[in-house]
Formats: structure tokens, C-alpha cells, sequence
């Protein structure tokens, strides 16, 4: 299936690995040219060579910093001539005890994954619509739908873009100008990022990490950990020109693991 986005320009955010690199791997395939950003500079420039090496006749433009303050914002817009695809993207906070997290604590988790994704959407959305185009996806987490005890800064800070998402999407300035956004939750990928989380529960526990993501791939009815690659697809899909009717909705990809009818 052709997607439609040949010759489209996307800013990955947190991209040099792991879900974000999935998604700009899965853009770059077709032929959607991208501005990758990230903190770590030598991963990132691995990744953008990589993308490069899979597909010459796209551009790939590396924009080292931090997404979540406003000069990392600034030069990651700045870096392409325009934004058709905005997938917002940020590590999220620790997990805890909420009776240990000061103001200090919330208001970085609120401000990495509830106010940069929605400053980088302030500032794209418009101009999408304006051309008659845009496709804005937020990764944010399962958890969103189905609360993780430990993870109260994601969940929270997470709930509160689903919620402003939910208006945004719906406002006719944009649906009608064929401007969507929609948010994709992933459940437990195969990722640098939940192997280091597994590996510390595994050591305070006493197991080995493969044992830990032994039961943890029990609970999941696919019996498997997801890959990059096939959360990336969706995201490619969500981007496409067939997705032009799909706007305001929250993407679980989970394997099967959350139990609900909805």
C-alpha cells in the first residue's frame, strides 16, 4: 500500500532509539523526508546513517538537543522547510512513590510529556492546516489506559495530553482541513529503555532479566514482547493519506494485555 506521504517532511522527537526510531525508520521507508532530534548525540547520528544508508532519496536532518526546553524546540522546527508529521516523543519519568515527589518532581514529568508535545503542536497545527495536511501522533503509554501503580508522574502527566488531545483533534479548524492527531500507547516493547527497567526489578527481586521477561511475556496473550519495527508501521499508517478520517482516538498496542471490552 502506498501511504500517500512521499516528499513529506516529519519531526521525530526521541528518536535515536527505541520507539521513536522505529517510527522515523517506518517514515523514511516511505519516502517521508525527516528532522530526528534527540539528546545523545552519537546514537542519533548512528541512527540517522542508518536511515539514510535504507533509503537515499530522502533527506535526514539531525538536530542534537533537548525537546523539552524551548531552545531544543526551536532548533528541531527550524531545521525543515515545514512540518507535515509531528510525532512527539519523550523518555518518560521514573517510576515511585508519589509521597516522595516534590512540585519540582511533577512539574518536570508535566512539562517532558504533557506541555512539549502540546508547544510543538501549537506550533505546527496551524500551518498543517493551512495546507490542507497534517498528521500529528503522540506516543504516549499504556498506562494511560490502564494505570501502572508505580508509574503515577506517566500517568498523570500522560492523562492530561490525552485529555487536550481529545479537544484538539475535534476543534473543525483542523479536522475539516484534513489535520488529525491521534496518540499510540504502547504497551511492553522490546526497547533499550524496558530492558533497564526490567533489569532493575530483576536485581532488587534476586532474579535474572530473562527470567523477569520470561513472566512478563506470560502476561502478554501474544506471548511476545513488541518490536520498534511494527509500532513504527503503525505510526506510518496513522501518518498516511488513508488515515484522513481517523482523528482524536488512542491506539493501544499491546499484544492483547489490557482486558477490557473498550
Amino acid at each position: 500500500m502506498d501511504l500517500g506521504l512521499n516528499g513529506k517532511w516529519a519531526l521525530v522527537c526521541a528518536a535515536s532509539k527505541g520507539l521513536g526510531k522505529g517510527c522515523a525508520q517506518a517514515l523514511v521507508a516511505e519516502g517521508v523526508n525527516v528532522v530526528i532530534t534527540a539528546r545523545g548525540e552519537a546514537a542519533l547520528r548512528a541512527t540517522a546513517d542508518e536511515l539514510r544508508a535504507s533509503n537515499g532519496a530522502v533527506q535526514v536532518r539531525v538536530v542534537v538537543g533537548d525537546i523539552t526546553s524551548p531552545d531544543g524546540r526551536a532548533a528541531a522546527l527550524a531545521a525543515a522547510p515545514q512540518i507535515d508529521i509531528l510525532v512527539n516523543n519523550a523518555g518518560g519519568p521514573p517510576p515511585g512513590d508519589f509521597r516522595d515527589w516534590d512540585r519540582e518532581v511533577w512539574i518536570r514529568a508535566v512539562d517532558a510529556n504533557m506541555l512539549t508535545p502540546i508547544e510543538l503542536m501549537k506550533a505546527t497545527v496551524d500551518a498543517m492546516a493551512a495546507r490542507g495536511f497534517g498528521r500529528v501522533v503522540n506516543i504516549t503509554s499504556g498506562a494511560v489506559k490502564a494505570p501502572i501503580d508505580t508509574l503515577g508522574l506517566s500517568n498523570g502527566a500522560r492523562s492530561g495530553l490525552t485529555g487536550f488531545v481529545a479537544g484538539l483533534a475535534r476543534q473543525p479548524a483542523l479536522a475539516s482541513r484534513n489535520v488529525t492527531i491521534n496518540n499510540l500507547l504502547p504497551g511492553f516493547f522490546d526497547t533499550d529503555r524496558i530492558r533497564s527497567t526490567m533489569a532493575a526489578a530483576a536485581s532488587k527481586s534476586g532474579k535474572s532479566l530473562d527470567a523477569m521477561l520470561d513472566v512478563r511475556r506470560g502476561s502478554i496473550p501474544a506471548r511476545r514482547l513488541g518490536t520498534a519495527q511494527e509500532f513504527g508501521a503503525a505510526c506510518a499508517f496513522l501518518c498516511s493519506a488513508q488515515a484522513s478520517y481517523i482523528t482524536g482516538q488512542n491506539w493501544l498496542l499491546d499484544g492483547g494485555a489490557f482486558p477490557g471490552t473498550f
